[in-house]
């Protein structure tokens, strides 16, 4: 009862003060990003689209700002910038708390509860069984809304797929097959990813195991699966793409995200070649597609935290945020394939030019400017190396710097960090194997920077907490070479 008195008062807030009061404006909160009114959130869920409208759900304790008993939060755009809050859509019951999972629009109606009824297929988590030290904690469950995600009813005959004695068995991802006309389930097991097929989302048959050779397995426990066909623009080759996140032991340390190319058969899923890291940040995990996509992008969506700190960043009404939802393009290269990453066109709109320059003489600087807020963008000759500074007032600095095959980026000194020894451990490390980067864009929210490099090839996402907002941009290159077309934008705020 108190839980729901609390989500009510909240929702009664949004509708007397707007979708967000200006209390939008605490210390480090982003205000383009996607953000819970207040409290914990973490993996994003369910992601799809209905009639003009992309639905948001996420993991979300709407009682602490640490993770607790998981609900569904929910919220819905028409452009995946603007979010308008909605109440939450799935509460816990007897049969556990309602963890991570996907959603789909059922257009021919195989589950019988109305043709294009959303239907969410989430894990429950029975924390009292896990207490007591037993694996079989977790199982597959449907709900549905005929009303566009306002109102959900739980499927009366839950789970759909009971446990089957396996410890992390959780987090489906589900998708129409239209060669085999049935569901496909991508689940995440322990270390390994396990395969269902169905024909009604009700009742469940296992079709194949997915555990590469010669993988590394000690990633942690695998989380938030993904699956999906993808064409190759320049020759309309077509491939399917696995998402797979880890809960530790990234690139850089702690939670991140990887990819596998292959194909797909209806039951097996097969990799052509290893495991690549879709971002070498610390801060991008739990990252999944959209589904219903008009035009079949493929559009994802992230998690901006990790777990070794998440639950102590230095914010207090509210805990975590969404990266930019970025489209996803394959691409074909000498050393094989590789997903790109870039901004949905959308997010143009929100940008104004406020500093061009088109040769750029190093070393370069701009002061008195607003980087809270901002993009930057510019080209350099391959293989150029550069070293990029955002700082501020305080003498707080963050760096990035691209030198020979590498990208490192440094937090060490860029603001509050004392809450956990691992958030400044070290530098950040991207390996660029034979590329040279010649393309540099910079995405700063209030606490966060995205960098995609040579059109989306190349990802790292960060989190920072400056006691003073970055307002001094210094890039340095080795042997004063020029730079061309610098531009940096104000990004607008989402939330008014």
């Amino acid at each position: 009862m108190k839980n729901k008195l609390l989500l009510i008062w909240i929702f009664l807030c949004q509708i007397s003060f707007g979708q967000t009061p200006k209390s939008y404006t605490e210390p480090y909160r982003p205000q383009f990003h996607f953000t819970p009114p207040a409290k914990w959130m973490n993996d994003p869920n369910g992601l799809v689209y209905l009639n003009g409208k992309y639905h948001l759900f996420y993991q979300y304790y709407p009682e602490d700002i640490v993770w607790g008993p998981m609900h569904w939060g929910h919220a819905e755009s028409t452009d995946l910038l603007h979010w308008k809050h909605l109440p939450v859509a799935l509460y816990p019951d007897k049969l556990g708390w309602i963890f991570s999972g996907s959603a789909v629009i059922d257009k021919n109606n195989t589950a019988g509860f109305g043709k294009n009824a959303m239907i969410a297929i989430y894990t429950y988590h029975n924390d009292e069984i896990w207490k007591a030290g037993k694996k079989n904690t977790e199982s597959q469950a449907i709900a549905y809304s005929t009303d566009e995600g306002k109102t959900w009813t739980k499927y009366k005959d839950n789970p759909v797929l009971n446990n089957s004695g396996e410890q992390d068995f959780r987090d489906p991802k589900v998708f129409w097959h239209e060669e085999t006309s049935k569901w496909i389930m991508t689940l995440a097991v322990g270390d390994k990813i396990k395969l269902f097929s169905s024909p009604n989302l009700k009742e469940w048959q296992e079709e194949s195991t997915f555990k590469p050779k010669d993988d590394d397995s000690n990633l942690g426990v695998w989380e938030c699966p993904d699956l999906f066909p993808i064409k190759i623009k320049s020759n309309g080759e077509t491939y399917w793409v696995m998402i797979v996140n880890h809960g530790d032991k990234a690139p850089n340390g702690g939670s991140g995200t990887r990819y596998f190319i292959g194909d797909f058969d209806g039951k097996k899923f097969t990799e052509i070649q290893k495991a690549l890291w879709l971002d070498y940040g610390t801060d991008y995990y739990a990252t999944v597609t959209f589904s219903n996509v008009p035009n079949d992008k493929k559009i994802v969506l992230g998690w901006m935290s990790n777990w070794q700190y998440a639950t102590k960043v230095p914010t207090e009404v509210w805990r975590s945020a969404m990266t930019l939802p970025r489209e996803l393009n394959l691409i074909k290269q000498k050393e094989g394939y590789r997903l790109t990453q870039n901004m949905i066109p959308q997010f143009d709109a929100l940008t104004k030019s406020v500093f061009e320059q088109e040769k750029v003489v190093t070393p370069f600087e701009k002061t008195e400017i607003d980087l809270s807020q901002a993009e930057v963008n510019f080209t350099m000759e391959g293989g150029t190396d550069v070293i990029i500074s955002l700082s501020n007032i305080n003498g707080e600095l963050f760096t990035i710097a691209i030198a020979g095959d590498i990208v490192v980026t440094d937090r060490s000194n860029s603001g509050k960090s004392d809450f956990h020894e691992t958030f400044t451990a070290k530098p950040q490390v991207m390996p660029l194997g034979e590329d040279k980067i010649n393309e540099v864009q910079l995405i700063l929210d209030k606490s966060s920077i995205e960098i995609l490099l040579n059109g989306g090839k190349y990802s790292m996402t960060n989190l920072f907490f400056p006691t003073e907002q970055f307002s001094i941009l210094k890039i340095i290159s080795k042997d004063d070479k020029p730079l061309q077309n610098l531009k940096i934008k104000s990004v607008a705020r989402t939330w008014d």
